[in-house]
């Protein structure tokens, strides 16, 4: 019988601890959950990049053929695409990017975001139809415009501002207008 009652008790003593366990675990999914999502949000929402309405931060780069590019270089509607030279979407992008800045009127500057070594394929598609910076991850341009993922897409007027972000600027009306 002491058996028995030993081992009643050491059964409860584990589903309690199991149950304490299922509630930490539960608890953890429910904070990721919420991380999980604002991450989406923000992707979806374009939030990657600064929103449409904000003022671009001060910047000054060298592209790769010596120029020197910064806020106030750009000139009308200019379309400003960040790519990563570790990220497949990027790459998957890249030749639809090109083929929309052929025929871009408007001015059309590409951040290469990442080692130059490993840019200089992307820098060599993407020279022809833009200028072409390469940085570091975080460097000045990405700064300035608060990229934080990659592939992103934004175009900023004569002023400053960013008035369309999102996969689609380049198909959007305000790069028509430049």
């Amino acid at each position: 019988m002491t058996v028995l009652v030993v081992a009643v008790v050491l059964v409860a003593a584990l589903c309690l601890l199991d149950l304490l366990l299922t509630f930490g675990v539960i608890r953890r999914l429910k904070q990721h959950t919420v991380h999980l999502e604002d991450l989406l949000n923000r992707r979806y929402i374009g939030q990657d990049i600064l929103p449409v309405g904000s003022r671009i931060g001060e910047f000054e780069a060298r592209t790769a053929d010596g120029r020197i590019v910064s806020g106030g270089t750009l000139t009308g509607n200019t379309v400003v695409a960040f790519f990563s030279t570790e990220c497949q979407p990027c790459k998957d992008a890249l030749p639809g990017f090109v083929e929309a800045a052929r025929e871009t009127p408007g001015q059309v500057l590409a951040v290469v975001a990442g080692d130059a070594e490993r840019a200089t394929e992307m820098v060599e598609r993407l020279g022809p139809v833009s200028l072409v910076v390469v940085e570091e991850m975080g460097g000045p341009v990405s700064r300035a415009f608060e990229a934080n993922a990659f592939p992103g897409f934004c175009v900023v007027d004569a002023e400053g501002y960013v008035i369309a972000t999102g996969p689609d600027v380049m198909r959007s009306p305000v790069v028509a207008i430049g």
